[in-house]
Order: structure tokens, then sequence, then C-alpha cells
């Protein structure tokens, strides 16, 4: 089964209670949260990831909630929690699934020490990948999206991950994540791409992903030879190649 198989009120159900399970490349996940903004994005960016049973084996068991009772009504907030504790301070309610993304990416830095993890992103075609590493405003993610709307395959938006025993790049395909001006570039860019919901207001500024394409979340087992790495560099007065 994968996530699209639930209903959304049987997500939303399953989120509240004992979590929803997914695999992401070569991870488990197990989500809980009774956020609307969780599920309500989960459905809509994370469908064609394959479900875990609650039985089995999980990397990492997130959940999104609100931090407290007493916090509550003066001022909405959602918390990160992995394996019960919170790394950070809580974020604005209407930020909670940006929330996920930015915990889930540090839960991978901070434990996934099997891998080499480069902080970029990855793209693949015809067997070879392209490592995109850039500093914050570089474009990478920009970049990264448009190469995928026009067919290469996803391999990562954040992270290049190479295991000890192999030089070949292990795929962590999840959601796009796309920053003010490159949002709405990205939609006229590739109008048939499906992107969430824009949070605003957020320590990147406005913030929207862009959904994996649904090859490349299952073909997340398939491996890829790195060829080249080039490191993108946004400059707003430079003019298009044609």
């Amino acid at each position: 089964m994968k996530l699209s198989d639930l209903s959304p009120e049987a997500l939303s159900r399953t989120l509240r209670r004992q979590g929803v399970g997914i695999e992401i490349g070569p991870f488990r996940v197990r989500i809980r949260s009774p956020l609307h903004f969780v599920s309500h994005s989960l459905r809509r960016l994370y469908p064609d990831y394959p479900l875990v049973g609650a039985d089995e084996f999980h990397d990492f068991h997130c959940a999104i909630d609100h931090p407290g009772l007493l916090r509550r009504p003066f001022r909405p907030q959602a918390q990160f929690f992995v394996d019960g504790e919170a790394p950070f301070k809580p974020l604005p309610l209407n930020q909670a699934f940006p929330f996920f993304e930015w915990g889930l990416n540090w839960c991978i830095a901070q434990y996934a020490h099997q891998y080499l993890l480069l902080h970029a992103a990855v793209v693949e075609r015809g067997g070879l990948a392209v490592i995109l590493p850039g500093s914050p405003g570089a474009g990478k993610s920009t970049l990264c999206a448009s190469l995928v709307a026009r067919g290469w395959r996803l391999l990562s938006d954040e992270m290049a991950a190479i295991p000890e025993t192999d030089n070949r790049l292990l795929p962590i395909p999840r959601p796009v994540s796309l920053k003010n001006s490159a949002i709405g570039l990205m939609k006229s860019f590739a109008p048939n791409e499906v992107f969430g919901d824009s949070f605003h207001d957020t320590a990147k500024g406005t913030v929207a992903h862009m959904r994996a394409p649904a090859a490349s979340v299952q073909r997340a087992t398939e491996t890829a030879r790195p060829r080249l790495v080039v490191f993108p560099r946004y400059d707003p007065t430079s003019s298009p190649l044609m």
C-alpha cells in the first residue's frame, strides 16, 4: 500500500493515533500529528510513498504537535518531536509542515552516520548523477526542480548520501523545497507539476514544496553513479542562455 490508498479521513485519524509510517529511500519514518496542516500537506506531497506497518522497524519516530496546553490559547504553535524529544523551539502553527521537513533533514544529518552526507541536490539521467552543492540562495533547489520537471530523476533536494562500502549515490527522494521568487518561477516553468501550499514569514521567507515525481519515488532503491559536481550560482543581473 501507499499513502494515497488512505482516504483523507483515514489518514487524519491514523496520524492522530498511532501515526503513519512511510518509506523514504533508505529510511523508514513514522509521523504522528493531530494537525490539519500536516495531514493535508502529506496527502498532497507524499501520495506515492510506500506505507510501513506500525510493528515494523522505523529509523525515526517524529511528531508534529502543539507544544503545550498553556501556550495554545495565546499563540498557536507547533513543535517538532523525535523519539519524544523536542530539539528545536516551537514555530507558528501554520508552519507545521515545513517544520516536519526541516526536522527530518536534521534527523538524517544527526543520525545517519552510516553514510557520507553532502548538503547538495542530486539528479540523475542514464544512470549517471549530477551533484549540485550550494549555499543558501545559490539556486540549487530551483535548478534541481527545473531539471526534474524536464525528465531528470530526483535523488534528493537536500542531501547526497554515499554508503561507506560503495561510491554510488543513494536516493532520498522528497518534495523539493522552494523559496520566495523561485515558487512563482517554478509554477510558471512547470505548470504540470504538483505544488504544496505556500508558508509565509518563515525564517527562510516564503516556502513551498514541489512534489517528487512518482517515478523517482518508485525507483528509490536504484542507486546512481556520480558523474559531475556542479556549483550553481544565482545572479539576478545575468541574462538567460538561449
